[in-house]
């Protein structure tokens, strides 16, 4: 019933600019470890601002939270996490959210700096079959709404790495992206937030979450 009602969400979300009322909401994971999930405060109101505006979607203004053992994550589409430190997922958690992603979701997790360390083992846990594999430049998440020919768009320097975005591939399907060394939600925070941001950037950021967005709602 779960996997039938994700699926059937999706499939409608195309349907939502021809109405007036919001009937979908974005979400926010909140998990267990002491690691800040509520990071990037005002970063998923922006993005849902910008996708209803840019991609017609007609998701509620504000996000929801929800917590990764919880029923109601099957009632959101596309949930969002980031963070600086641990997380931990109980059994039931692991249980639950692979249940989600596998019958339809879409979890984007943003390393907020500090994460991977935490989140890589932790969604080993989720899917011990799968690895987080770096996507090429060509794929598809890449090119919707928004190129990106040179992959995700940089927000913040860490250690002088390269921004990457990889992808737990289940059964040809990305059901979590995992962006590195690239503070993606950083850039949706309302203008300003960190001293020295461009608007320039902070566009780029937010065209590359509608692209996730686009590509979790049609994938």
């Amino acid at each position: 019933m779960r996997k039938f009602a994700i699926i059937s969400t999706i499939a409608c979300l195309s349907l939502l600019s021809f109405t007036n009322k919001p009937s979908y909401k974005l979400a926010r994971l909140k998990y267990n470890g002491g690691g800040d999930w509520y990071g990037d405060r005002t970063a998923l109101t922006n993005l849902i601002k910008f996708c209803n505006i840019n991609l017609r979607t007609n998701f509620a203004a504000e996000e929801e939270t929800v917590d990764a053992g919880s029923a109601e994550l099957f009632n959101y589409p596309f949930i969002f996490m980031t963070g600086h430190g641990n997380v931990i997922f109980s059994d039931l958690e692991v249980r639950n959210l692979r249940k989600y992603l596998t019958g339809g979701g879409f979890l984007h997790i943003c390393d907020n700096y500090g994460l991977d360390q935490f989140i890589r083992p932790q969604m080993k846990k989720v899917f011990p079959e799968l690895d987080f594999v770096e996507l090429p430049l060509n794929h598809p998440i890449y090119h919707q709404q928004y190129d990106f020919p040179n992959g995700l768009p940089k927000v913040h320097e860490h250690d002088n790495k390269r921004a990457q975005g990889f992808g737990l591939i289940y059964k040809g399907r990305i059901v979590c992206f995992y962006d590195y060394q690239c503070d993606l939600g950083n850039g949706w925070e309302d203008y300003g937030t960190y001293p020295g941001d461009t608007q320039e950037t902070r566009t780029k950021a937010l065209k590359m979450g509608a692209n996730l967005v686009q590509y979790a709602l049609t994938k």
